[in-house]
């Protein structure tokens, strides 16, 4: 049962994988050889776990113009995010593909042919999962890269960054004010009853998300799905769709209900849209379904060092500590004055 239960936990984690070029994407070294082969067996790995969903980049000692017209060449630029070309150690590398892509080290795989490279990357950054391309094969068909489910968000995990890349680029052009960039947007935020459909998804959230659960708790498809058919639970999905295309499900939220209180069970959303604000426009609506119908609204939070942003939505939104113990934190909403969802989201319910 212990050993189930530890592959469980591991199943999925994998959430990038960083690879080296030398020896390791590709025969040869280029800045020697001059020309290089792209391993056909990378190459398939590379498409493959695209298909489930797990992101690529590449930490590589190398100058950036010749890989990079190399990677090019192979035909597969499209399929790596934020790539790291130049003469920085490997696990600063690492730490900038993790920070560009919102994910914590311990969701990143790190392939490199170098014994000392990996070992490096190793000693610096712990939570990574280093991996000798010589094992790839066998490490391809660990839990770590094999989610559980693969939903239609997994399949477009890579134009959602893609599309995020353009968003950030275009707001790196805006000139003006944070709050004026978001209104050219088109915001559009859907908070809707889950159905049978999502539930994959949303344990697949989860799952994966981290900094942005306000409880740090897992739950099943079976658990979600017996929350959903529930009477005295709620279990909404949130989506969010801007001009440049959809975010998917980035949301997930429970609340158990009776006569005089409301309790917000889970809060979470994907960092993807941590800037974005979804969390507090979710919040509000919350506030605002509580007061309409009569109750109080509590929420559970539980502190585990990594989800201090889901402390400070909750501050923003009117909560107030009402009882503690030791991390776990039991939240009271204030309902006498809520604000109305900003002038820039068009905000869609059932």
């Amino acid at each position: 049962m212990g050993d189930e239960l530890s592959e469980e936990k591991r199943r999925g984690r994998v959430k990038c994988v960083v690879w080296d070029l030398d020896h390791t994407l590709w025969d040869g070294v280029l800045l020697e050889d001059g020309a290089v082969r792209v391993k056909p067996e990378v190459a398939e790995a590379i498409h493959a776990l695209d298909g489930l969903g797990i992101l690529h980049s590449i930490a590589s000692k190398n100058d950036h113009e010749a890989a990079w017209e190399q990677v090019e060449k192979a035909g597969l630029a499209d399929r790596f995010l934020y790539p790291q070309i130049g003469w920085n150690a490997k696990s600063h590398s690492v730490r900038q593909i993790a920070k560009k892509l919102n994910i914590g080290l311990d969701a990143i795989a790190f392939v490199d042919d170098q014994e000392f490279e990996r070992a490096e990357v190793a000693a610096a950054c712990p939570q990574v999962l280093c991996v000798d391309p010589a094992g790839l094969a066998g490490a391809l068909r660990t839990p770590e890269f094999r989610p559980r489910f693969v939903t239609a968000e997994s399949r477009m995990r890579r134009e959602m960054y893609l599309g995020q890349i353009s968003r950030d680029d275009e707001e790196e052009r805006f000139v003006g004010t944070g709050e004026e960039f978001l209104a050219q947007l088109d915001l559009v935020v859907r908070i809707e009853t889950a159905a049978r459909d999502d539930l994959q998804r949303a344990e697949e959230l989860t799952v994966r998300t981290n900094q942005l659960n306000s409880t740090g708790r897992t739950y099943s498809y079976d658990d979600l799905d017996k929350l959903r058919t529930s009477d005295d639970h709620l279990l909404y999905v949130v989506t969010l769709d801007d001009r440049f295309g959809s975010y998917g499900k980035i949301g997930l939220v429970l609340v158990e209900t009776s006569e005089k209180i409301w309790h917000l069970r889970l809060l979470l959303m994907s960092c993807r849209v941590m800037s974005r604000g979804v969390g507090t426009i979710v919040l509000n609506h919350l506030l605002r379904r509580a007061r309409d119908a009569g109750v109080e609204l509590h929420a559970d939070l539980v502190e585990t060092g990594r989800n201090r942003m889901m402390q400070i939505a909750y501050a923003f939104a009117g909560f107030h500590e009402l009882g503690r113990d030791g991390r776990h934190v039991t939240l009271r909403a204030d309902l006498g004055a809520i604000p109305p969802p900003p002038s820039y989201v068009r905000l869609l319910t059932d």
